[in-house]
């Protein structure tokens, strides 16, 4: 697996899922301006910097789905 994380960014656990894509999103602004400033090398810093934000998007994502998934609902009326 080549994930390549940028390696400026700290740990992003303590990062909320709303807080990482309002992150994710402001990254997103400042590469579309860079793209169109032409400076490749922030392109490719800023690319880092996303991949890194978007995977812990969906660990995070994926932990909380499977917590939904782990649901209880034994004490729930059974309709079959």
């Amino acid at each position: 697996n080549s994930i390549m994380e940028h390696p400026l960014i700290g740990p992003l656990d303590t990062l909320s899922i709303d807080e990482l894509s309002t992150k994710i999103s402001d990254l997103n602004k400042k590469m579309s301006v860079a793209q169109r400033m032409g400076n490749g090398h922030l392109c490719n810093q800023l690319r880092m910097a996303l991949e890194s934000y978007n995977n812990k998007y969906r660990d995070k994502l994926e932990e909380t789905y499977k917590k939904q998934a782990q649901v209880n609902f034994d004490d729930k009326i059974n309709i079959q």
